[in-house]
């Protein structure tokens, strides 16, 4: 119990000659200094939000404007057209007050009001020109004059050096489509996947909806959408995510890869120490909003910053009909599980953050602790891998007072959850290929109860110095948490480093206090229900079938020059694929993002479309290739065209879901609703893009690149495809379907992939001219070994 003695700050002893007090001035400093860390964070927070709440102007340009209305009063010249005047009259000034200095303090209040009049203004442009999307439509390389205009203006009324959520106030509205552009949008959609008598039946039911119930949706639609910042999130948010009582583990969760090619460190402690110092580094800079707002690339156009807000110090708790996500300001600590047992590891001593090499020194401690788990705690965390319901009882009945509680509140607190795996991981031995299979399901599940998926996110570090990431799905969106792993993994190599030794830089401080080991008391009955959930969510994970590959045979450097959209190219790609496998086409989704809107999330692009089915059958039934190459280029235009639309609030499937939800709050049935959103998505496919790209010199480190991500099957008889297409001439894959389904397999698929890229690339290739024949060579890559 020595941890608790010392966060005692003092102990008092009655006795008959009085109180003997005992102080603690170590524990008395550590609550002073983060006092001060406390209250630092809210001045900065403070500061923050007046700079974000003027923007785009800034708080020195209210002095400006001050000045400039003092002047002209000077040089009697009235700028307010008697406003000065009237305020003057109406204030509530003493007697004391010289005439003059109520005139100024009355130019002082007409100055404050023009300017935030001013700021008013500047934000209402902003946020008209923000609405303003024309531009994406365009020709590649071919900026209108109205574009040309548009970007100008964007640039001045942008500001100088926007924090990260400067522009959250200037981002306009997510737009909701009429009921006819969507209707007849989502007819389109699913005509290559009906007969005619069926579609004939889909059609009528879809006119009647248009006709009737579908306007009075569209009206409770339009109220909120003037209400609230976004029509969709917040149902997006419960109704999709928290609503779910399967469990969250593979149905939800997904993962992220380290380096491909090498490890930086072999060492578990020292790579732990590297990247999680890393990781806090990431949150000081958010909290400070120095982090850049994100951008289309290529672009000036900000993207909503909102969902960075609950990266750390958040979890999601169970409920028994809802769960909901918990986010705290701060947390100064870690939860690292080992071998069974959980501990709380304080990353900051003295008000400051620990190094590197000192965080190394406490995750070797935690590693070298010979102490058993306590009775039940082994399989504590498949509690967060089972159903939901068990859970949340489980939750209340036994984890909500006493020691419990508290050990518990330590888990979902903490900033982050950390796994210390026994296990090797990575893309090694004789058979490379299996071992990246092995490494995505122990990123995806694990043991189904040595990670704590409630976490917002959980980092796993392994035995060999490989890691990676698994991150729960309801406060944000994968390119947020991959935003922030792509900086834990730069940071690690490229700024932090180790030593000769491969342990992280720097001394250690060796009176740190140990890492405090967690303890609980689990009874036989809670005992029983970890072992249910376990028994649940082992089932699952042994049905999860994965296939990870690198294609190196040639990347979007190649596509490009066949002058087609790499994304359209992966995606028709997939279309042909899976009709070689089925027989058949499926409806697919692709994630797409609305966060050109404010609290933006994701819109679905429906993949298979009438130009893609064509162009598939067209190949796949021996047509010339002159025209299998006109239909490719339509099929690949229209692709483009339905990504943009969805990005630009034009989509089909959040409307129609809020629609539904509208629908189920009104207590009225819809067939044409219910019919559309139970229509299984047998392939669900996403891209994975890196984000920052100037952390990563792939010219002279072409090793040091991510395998990406990826998740679990949507459907139980359909696919997940997550892809990403790294430098120039890499694709990465990550395939996932059940094994339990006997028409998928992942393997299969995958294969059937790898000869659509090669025999479309062939198809586009033969109609370009051949280049001179120069000699090149790749950069060699230095790889695990």
């Amino acid at each position: 119990m020595a941890e608790a003695h010392q966060a005692v700050a003092f102990q008092f002893t009655v006795t008959p000659e009085g109180i003997d007090l005992q102080l603690s001035h170590q524990a008395l400093s550590e609550i002073y200094l983060s006092g001060v860390r406390s209250w630092k964070k809210r001045i900065i927070r403070l500061k923050n939000n007046v700079i974000t709440g003027v923007y785009p102007a800034s708080p020195s340009s209210w002095l400006f404007v001050v000045i400039a209305i003092l002047a002209t009063m000077y040089t009697r010249s009235d700028p307010s057209m008697g406003l000065i005047a009237k305020i003057q009259e109406h204030l509530p000034v003493s007697h004391s007050m010289s005439s003059q200095c109520q005139a100024v303090v009355s130019a002082v209040l007409f100055s404050t009001l023009l300017w935030l009049l001013l700021i008013f203004t500047m934000r209402l442009c902003l946020k008209q020109l923000l609405s303003y999307h024309r531009w994406m439509f365009e020709q590649h390389g071919k900026m209108s004059n109205t574009t040309k205009v548009w970007v100008a203006l964007v640039r001045i009324f942008s500001g100088r050096k926007p924090l990260l959520y400067s522009y959250q106030g200037s981002l306009p509205n997510l737009p909701v489509p009429t009921i006819k552009d969507t209707v007849k949008r989502y007819l389109e959609s699913v005509r290559p996947l009906m007969d005619d008598s069926k579609y004939e039946r889909t059609t009528q039911l879809a006119e009647e909806f248009q006709g009737s119930l579908g306007n009075r949706l569209q009206w409770y639609l339009k109220l909120k959408s003037l209400w609230a910042a976004n029509y969709v999130s917040d149902w997006w948010e419960e109704y999709i995510y928290l609503h779910g009582r399967s469990p969250i583990m593979v149905n939800s969760n997904y993962y992220g890869m380290d380096f491909l090619f090498v490890t930086p460190t072999p060492i578990q402690a020292a790579r732990a120490g590297n990247s999680i110092h890393a990781f806090f580094l990431y949150r000081r800079k958010l909290n400070k909003e120095e982090i850049k707002p994100s951008r289309i690339p290529g672009t000036v156009i900000p993207l909503c910053a909102a969902q960075c807000e609950r990266i750390f110090n958040t979890t999601r708790t169970p409920g028994e009909e809802t769960d909901m996500v918990q986010h705290w300001q701060d947390s100064d600590y870690i939860a690292v599980y080992h071998r069974g047992r959980y501990f709380r590891l304080r990353v900051y001593q003295a008000g400051r953050l620990l190094s590197p090499r000192e965080i190394e020194f406490q995750i070797q401690r935690i590693l070298d602790d010979p102490s058993p788990p306590s009775k039940g705690e082994a399989h504590l965390g498949a509690l967060t891998a089972g159903d939901r319901i068990p859970w949340a009882k489980a939750r209340t009945k036994f984890f909500s007072t006493g020691l419990n509680k508290r050990s518990l509140d330590c888990i979902e607190k903490a900033a982050f959850f950390v796994t210390l795996d026994d296990d090797e991981q990575g893309m090694m031995g004789d058979d490379p290929a299996a071992s990246l299979d092995k490494y995505a399901k122990s990123l995806l599940h694990g043991n189904c109860y040595d990670r704590w998926f409630d976490k917002s996110f959980s980092v796993v570090f392994y035995r060999n110095g490989k890691c990676g990431i698994n991150a729960e799905h309801s406060w944000a969106d994968a390119p947020v948490l991959a935003h922030v792993w792509e900086y834990s993994l730069a940071t690690d190599s490229f700024q932090l480093g180790y030593n000769t030794e491969g342990h992280c830089k720097g001394e250690v401080d060796s009176s740190l206090p140990k890492p405090q080991k967690l303890n609980w008391e689990i009874p036989p009955e809670c005992e029983e229900q970890i072992s249910k959930s376990l028994e649940v969510a082992q089932k699952l994970a042994n049905d999860i079938d994965f296939h990870v590959f690198s294609f190196q045979e040639f990347g979007k450097g190649k596509v490009k020059k066949c002058r087609v959209s790499p994304d359209a190219f992966i995606q028709m790609t997939l279309q042909l694929a899976y009709f070689r496998e089925q027989g058949n086409f499926c409806l697919t989704y692709e994630a797409s993002m609305t966060r050109l809107f404010r609290e933006g999330r994701t819109e679905t692009v429906r993949s298979c479309s009438n130009e893609s089915s064509a162009f598939v059958r067209a190949f796949e039934g021996g047509e010339a290739p002159e025209v299998c190459r006109r239909l490719f280029k339509a099929a690949s235009e229209k692709h483009q065209l339905l990504y943009r639309m969805a990005m630009t609030g034009a989509g089909i499937d959040r409307h129609l879901f809020c629609l539904y939800v509208v629908s189920k709050y009104l207590g009225v049935e819809s067939p044409f609703l219910k019919e559309v959103l139970s229509e299984p998505w047998r392939l669900s496919t996403s891209q994975t893009a890196v984000q920052q790209v100037e952390l990563f010199d792939l010219v002279n480190y072409p090793e040091y690149i991510s395998c990406g991500g990826g998740f679990g099957p949507v459907a139980d008889d359909g696919y997940g495809v997550s892809y990403s297409l790294v430098g120039e001439n890499i694709i990465n894959f990550h395939i996932s379907c059940k094994h339990s389904c006997p028409q998928t397999d992942a393997h299969k698929f995958g294969s059937q992939i790898k000869k659509a890229l090669h025999d479309i690339v062939h198809l586009l290739s033969s109609a370009q001219p051949e280049p001179k024949k120069t000699e090149t060579s790749r950069p060699k890559v230095k790889k695990d070994q």
